[in-house]
């Protein structure tokens, strides 16, 4: 494991614990590319990335992301399609990536207030007793650069 994603383990476990208890909601994949387009949008960005299916044989993974695709099961549970969000909107354009850092705990954390309607003081507080570095005004990494140039 890579020092910049020395959370992964720790990330997963308060996952588990604190915010998959929360929430047992699933979305459909048939749905999910509708729900990344708003969610994307919402959060101010253009071209959000496309949703694709998990291939057959990956058992262990629920889902994964990068900047352009987020590959989901038939149906993945709401937390998650907002974990992987966050992955694609802390990921430059070159594939350089926070893992599960500081940067993408803040981003998660935003997604999970706004979108399941989660406390996120108390999900920071968690995640922090749990040793999580999180930067709680983490924006997309991309974002400034749509700021300094709008589209015209």
């Amino acid at each position: 494991m890579t020092e910049r994603d020395s959370q992964r383990s720790r990330v997963y476990a308060w996952e588990d614990r604190v915010v998959a208890a929360k929430d047992p909601s699933q979305i459909a994949f048939a749905a999910a590319q509708g729900m990344i387009d708003a969610i994307w949008a919402e959060m101010g960005l253009l071209y959000p990335p496309r949703a694709a299916p998990m291939p057959a044989q990956a058992r262990r993974r629920i889902a994964d992301a990068n900047r352009l695709t987020l590959r989901l099961q038939a149906t993945t549970p709401s937390w998650c399609l907002l974990h992987e969000l966050a992955h694609a909107m802390t990921t430059t354009h070159d594939g350089v990536s926070d893992g599960h850092g500081p940067a993408f705990m803040g981003v998660y954390v935003t997604l999970l207030g706004r979108y399941l309607r989660l406390d996120e003081a108390a999900l920071i507080q968690s995640a922090r007793d749990a040793g999580i570095q999180v930067t709680p005004d983490a924006k997309p990494v991309f974002a400034d650069a749509l700021i300094r140039h709008p589209r015209a």
